[in-house]
């Protein structure tokens, strides 16, 4: 199994990136997939996440409107559209397959995570 993140980069406030996962080894068309982040010191935190078919998409309110989750199962791809970037936004971008969270948002569990893309926003 692997997952494979790629996209992050350095970009000034207001810029926009797009991340991308590509996924191997697993049934990718059938999972839920998501995009976490870590910025450092600080514990993981979910950014978004997408259903199998795509047509169903949950975010994060700090990102809501600024960034857009997609998948194409046919290329094995996730795809994070990062907007109007904050300095906030800077961090290890991570995706992961089946993402559960739980104890109060700080227990992170799924079957498997990339690792990672940086995204650095330079105000």
């Amino acid at each position: 199994v692997q997952l494979v993140e790629s996209g992050g980069g350095l970009v000034q406030v207001g810029g926009s990136l797009r991340l991308s996962c590509a996924a191997s080894g697993f049934a990718f068309s059938s999972t839920d997939m998501s995009w976490v982040r870590q910025r450092p010191g600080k514990g993981p935190e979910w950014v978004s996440s997408i259903n199998p078919g795509g047509g169903k998409t949950y975010y994060a309110i700090a990102v809501k409107g600024r960034f857009t989750i997609s998948r194409d199962n046919a290329k094995n791809s996730l795809y994070l559209q990062m907007n109007s970037l904050k300095p906030e936004d800077t961090a290890l971008y991570y995706c992961a397959s089946n993402l559960r969270i739980g104890g109060g948002d700080s227990e992170y569990e799924y079957d498997y995570r990339g690792q990672g893309t940086q995204v650095t926003v330079s105000s």
